[in-house]
This record gives C-alpha cells, structure tokens and sequence, in this order.
C-alpha cells in the first residue's frame, strides 16, 4: 500500500503555476505604457503651450501660415490637454485617438517633415552643453504608432475604458433578461 503525500498548501504544481501565468500574462499590460507616455507627453504639451501664453503658439500657426490661427490654436491646446488627460486615464480611446493623430500629421506635415527622419540632431558639443538642431518626424511617428496600438488592441488594464464597458454589458444584459427567469451563473452577473 502506498501513500500519498499531500502537497502543502502554497505549493503549486507546475501546470497550476503555467495557467497562473497564462491568465496574468505581462502581454495583456502591454498598454499600459503606451497609455502612460503618449497621454503625459500630449498633456504636457497642451500644459507648455498654456504655460508660454497661447498667443505665442497662435504667432506660431500664423508664421507658417495655418488658417484660422486662434482657432488651430485653441483646438489643438484642447486636444493635447484633454486627449492626453482621455488616454493617460483609458477613457473614450477610440474617440481621442483621431484628433490627437490629426494634431501629429499636421506637425508631421507643416513644421517637421523638411527637417528629416531623425528627432536629435546633434550639431555640435560646445562649453555650454550640446546644440541640437530642429527635430524631425521620428516622435511624431511614435506617437502615431502607439495611438494605433492602443486602438488595435484596446486600452489594457486600469483602464476608464474597460470600466464603462462592464458596467454597460451589465446593464445590457439587465435590459435583455427583463422580466425572465435568468439561469444562475447570468442571474449572479445581473445583480451587480
């Protein structure tokens, strides 16, 4: 007769501990960093702006000749605050993700493009520190990059996003189930 030993209770056998990581797989906060970088780096734009006076960034837009200077000019301080705030927090991603991608193509189009691929131009190292030259697209195109990453593949987790969508599914399935006997599992779902 042979005995079995019982495993103590925090041991885990090794297939428990693969579908552990399977379930709480690092892809699935993958995201999360691009939430992170893209919507600090647009608010803290929209804060510069706001910061060095919106005139001079409407100086700006009429010295390259942007039509409707003020106006350009108060949209895209808008969607720089308001959109970085939107994907910092995962709210409303898909709907953000257009002005602030039309916001990069046109600084792609009217103030970068001309200057090359390549962000950091360093031009020379003098006693003062280094003296870059004017940033080409490179960032620009990151940030594009990330925006249809986060609209591929949704906001990850910690996101506003993934909130609202539970609480309308529930509510969804309240509406649907109305007034009929709902099985177990859907009754435990509806009663949140």
């Amino acid at each position: 007769m042979s005995t079995v030993k019982a495993q103590p209770p925090l041991a885990m056998s090794s297939s428990g501990l693969q579908a552990l990581i399977s379930r709480w797989s690092l892809a699935r906060w993958a995201p999360l960093p691009h939430r992170l970088i893209v919507g600090y780096g647009f608010f803290a734009h929209g804060v510069a702006k706001l910061e060095k006076g919106p005139e001079h960034f409407v100086d700006i837009l009429h010295a390259i000749g942007t039509p409707a200077p003020y106006f350009m000019a108060w949209l895209t301080i808008f969607v720089e605050l308001f959109g970085g705030l939107a994907v910092l927090f995962g709210a409303f991603v898909p709907w953000v993700s257009a002005p602030m991608i039309a916001v990069l193509l046109v600084a792609i189009f009217t103030v970068h493009l001309p200057f090359g691929f390549t962000s950091i131009k360093l031009i020379a190292v003098t006693a003062e520190g280094p003296k870059f030259g004017p940033p080409g697209y490179e960032t620009d195109l990151l940030y594009v990059a990330c925006l249809a990453t986060l609209l591929l593949a949704g906001s990850g987790p910690l996101a506003v996003d993934n909130w609202i969508a539970t609480r309308f599914r529930t509510k969804t399935l309240r509406l649907a189930n109305a007034g009929r006997p709902a099985p177990a599992a859907l009754a435990r779902v509806t009663q949140r």
